[in-house]
């Protein structure tokens, strides 16, 4: 029987203390494919004191517990792995090949890198005459977003089972049948009851009212940067830790020794992948300013490469956006980058030829943009690339740095140090160069308006523990 209409509270799945139901949209379609209960402050209210009596005996369970646990969360994992990946598919509109091999198995690398980083880690380490003891910070609040669903709730689930800290979980309502399938591994791992809950519901009702729950020791967040502030705020009053993944504006620098066709076509793929519904993506790339126009030849017949259309075909390579929201706002930014002057390459307003309903945009390439435009400094968060010139390196450098944002930075070329100088100068958490495979051993984060904490294998772990000296121990 489906969970869709319950939460996971103390091992149980029960029913909302005020019975209130929202549709989860088929973007695809833009009609509704199930509906999912949402919580308030009540459903809260239960599901951190279920947290908070179980951390008290979860904190000091062995770390070959945690990791057994660990271990049986990744099996249970692994045997729901195409429902996770069906539910990602209907539920933000990735096509099915795309949610199998990217949004699902990132969940599963997720899992896999916190068990081999936890193997080797040491909670406790002498230093002189004092022993350095590493603590679970308490109950923690997982706040997830909707475009790569198991991605951030494993990125963060997974290192707080790690580190002894119990949980309470809220999906984004726009994607939340995902997380519930992951509280279905959940228990299916035997996860002990209250160690890990999940309450749906929306950002004020529910997310807000986590963030400033006397009881919750931290916050963990990822989203835009507008809602982060908020949940910042929210929590200041008790004082918690808060770590936060936010938005992005990210700069991809072909140097001039780069290879022309091969860097921006890859960039042009880099950008539009998840249907360009990712944080980090390059949505800004640089090329020299005398082979502008070259560039924009060669993004144009990489984007129009690529087919948009329906997720569940195996010829699709974007899907839809999201939401009805994300659709209008997509649409006023390009109408605003045509109004501002820059050169639409390909794409444009409206749907796709063909396609007449569903979120779909058309993957747009924006040419001879400048610095000051509305496309080349708002997160878009839709297929759309700007493409703008430089006149030297340095020149390249202010223009990447020159951003609210500090998420990522891509940078290609042929002379390996040359790319790793020009790496040291961007102020951003995480440098690509020469769009290497992804690492999830690698720490992620932002730096200024993108956020704050590190994710990702023992990188997360370490945000979710407190550090205690006992002097005198020796």
């Amino acid at each position: 029987m489906s969970n869709h209409l319950k939460f996971f509270i103390d091992g149980a799945w029960v029913d909302p203390v005020s019975p209130a139901t929202l549709d989860v949209i088929d973007p695809s379609t833009e009609e509704a494919y199930t509906r999912i209960s949402v919580g308030t402050s009540a459903d809260v209210n239960l599901a951190v004191a279920a947290a908070k009596r179980a951390f008290e005996s979860f904190s000091v369970t062995p770390k070959a517990e945690r990791l057994a646990l660990l271990k049986r969360i990744l099996a249970a994992y692994n045997d729901r792995f195409d429902d996770i990946a069906e539910a990602v598919s209907y539920e933000m509109g990735a096509p099915l090949a795309f949610a199998k091999d990217s949004q699902a198995w990132a969940g599963r690398a997720h899992i896999e890198a916190t068990i081999a980083d936890f193997e080797k880690m040491d909670l406790e380490e002498p230093l002189g005459t004092t022993r350095i003891l590493r603590e679970p910070i308490g109950v923690c609040a997982l706040i997830t977003p909707w475009n790569w669903p198991l991605n951030q709730i494993t990125c963060k689930v997974a290192p707080a089972i790690a580190a002894g800290c119990t949980v309470v979980l809220k999906p984004s309502e726009i994607a939340p049948i995902s997380g519930i399938i992951f509280a279905e591994v959940m228990e299916a791992a035997g996860t002990p009851k209250g160690v890990f809950n999940l309450v749906n519901g929306t950002g004020p009702d529910v997310g807000q009212v986590m963030s400033g729950h006397p009881d919750v020791d931290m916050v963990s967040f990822t989203g835009s940067t507008r809602a982060g502030i908020i949940v910042a705020k929210t929590a200041a009053d008790t004082v918690k830790r808060v770590a936060q993944e936010l938005g992005g504006k990210s700069a991809n620098i072909i140097l001039p020794d780069a290879d022309l066709a091969r860097a921006v076509a890859k960039g042009v793929r880099a950008c539009f992948g998840n249907t360009g519904q990712s944080c980090d993506a390059p949505t800004r790339m640089l090329v020299p300013a005398d082979r502008h126009d070259e560039a924009l030849a060669i993004a144009k017949a990489a984007a129009e490469k690529l087919v948009t259309g329906d997720p569940r075909s195996d010829a699709t390579n974007l899907g839809p956006v999201v939401s009805q929201l994300q659709f209008d706002k997509i649409q006023r930014l390009i109408e605003t980058g045509i109004k501002e002057g820059a050169t639409v390459v390909t794409g444009g307003l409206g749907r796709p030829e063909g396609l007449n309903r569903g979120y779909y945009i058309r993957p747009t390439v924006f040419g001879h943009v400048t610095p000051d435009m509305t496309v080349a400094r708002e997160e878009i968060f839709g297929p759309v690339l700007s493409i703008l010139s430089y006149k030297d390196i340095d020149d390249a450098v202010r223009i990447a740095n020159d951003t609210v944002y500090g998420l990522a930075g891509y940078i290609q070329g042929t002379d390996i140090e040359q790319a790793r100088a020009v790496a040291r100068r961007i102020r951003a958490g995480s440098i690509y160069v020469n769009y290497p495979d992804w690492d999830t051993f690698a720490p992620f984060g932002g730096y200024k308006q993108s956020g704050n904490g590190r994710e990702y294998a023992g990188w997360g772990i370490h945000d979710f523990l407190e550090i205690k000296g006992v002097v005198g121990w020796n």
